[in-house]
C-alpha cells in the first residue's frame, strides 16, 4: 500500500509513473536500511534491563 501511496504522490509530482515508481522504491529501500541500523543500535543498548 506504502509503495502505491508513494508512487501516486511522485506520478503527481512529476507528471511520470516511472519517476514515481524509482522515488516509491529509493523511498522503501532507505527506509528499510535505516529501520534495521536502528533495531541493532537499540538491541546493543542495555538502559533499563535487568539481568
Amino acid at each position: 500500500m506504502g509503495l502505491a501511496v508513494m508512487t501516486l504522490v511522485g506520478l503527481i509530482a512529476t507528471g511520470s509513473a516511472a519517476v514515481g515508481g524509482a522515488l516509491a522504491l529509493i523511498n522503501t529501500a532507505i527506509g528499510l536500511t535505516l529501520y534495521v541500523i536502528y533495531e541493532r543500535v537499540w538491541a546493543g543498548i542495555s538502559w533499563g534491563r535487568n539481568g
